[in-house]
């Protein structure tokens, strides 16, 4: 079963006495965006820094180590080492420019998301993006777009004495949590690219899957306990 929203408009009440508002949520990474822009940031900090190369060195036996039973683990290392040294509000400032620059890359974002989300806007929806990708940047990447005004619900660095570190990752179940303390309980449309939004798109009146491979949708369907309309955006 394939069904494709992209290019129809979200539809409004018929009558005026029936409330047209509706929550429409979109996840980011791998909807909005081809790809991961938190990943994208940490690699040009890499990218642009031989000394922090220099200082991953010595965590390469615990990457090592750590790879086979946690590739978070071994991610929030490679996070930690390409933050080290950098206080609050410098991250700001270079994941605001870094966003800045992402957005040039235009080939980077899917059209016919950004596409779907402004006719959510124009038919009145509220629109809430919630994803895994870290709040400042993300942010920094939809005002970029325009889209300062959307509500956003993200994952969350903490100043450290080293610096930046990992905090709340919105994944999951968290973006259950983080809707619930946002004072969302319920959604009428949820679209999601993999299955840490599985919980999110369960909720939904409307789960839509976006460019879902047949075994990731055979994964999805199963998860959720029926079947997601699925779309293919570019």
């Amino acid at each position: 079963m394939r069904m494709d929203i992209g290019d129809m408009a979200p539809p409004v009440a018929a009558r005026d006495d029936v409330p047209a508002r509706r929550v429409v949520l979109f996840d980011f990474d791998g909807v909005l965006l081809h790809g991961d822009a938190f990943y994208l940031f940490i690699r040009s900090r890499y990218a642009r820094s031989w000394l922090r190369k220099l200082l991953v060195l010595p965590c390469l036996p615990w990457l090592l180590l750590q790879l086979p039973f946690s590739r978070r683990r071994a991610a929030r290392t490679l996070v930690h080492a390409a933050l080290f040294g950098t206080g609050e509000p410098r991250y700001r400032a270079q994941a605001r420019a870094f966003a800045a620059e992402l957005v040039q890359r235009s080939r980077l974002f899917n059209r016919d998301a950004l596409r779907t989300l402004r006719r959510h806007q124009q038919a009145g929806d509220r629109v809430i993006v919630v994803t895994g990708c870290e709040q400042a940047l993300v942010g920094g990447i939809l005002e970029q777009l325009g889209l300062d005004d959307i509500e956003l619900l993200a994952s969350r660095l903490h100043p450290g004495w080293t610096g930046m570190r990992t905090g709340f990752h919105n994944i999951g179940a968290n973006k259950l949590k983080a809707l619930a303390g946002h004072g969302v309980s319920a959604w009428q449309i949820a679209y999601g690219d993999s299955m840490y939004d599985a919980d999110m798109l369960k909720q939904a009146a409307e789960p839509v899957l976006v460019n879902g491979t047949p075994k990731l949708c055979k994964k999805m369907d199963a998860a959720l306990g029926r079947v997601a309309a699925r779309v293919e955006w570019r």
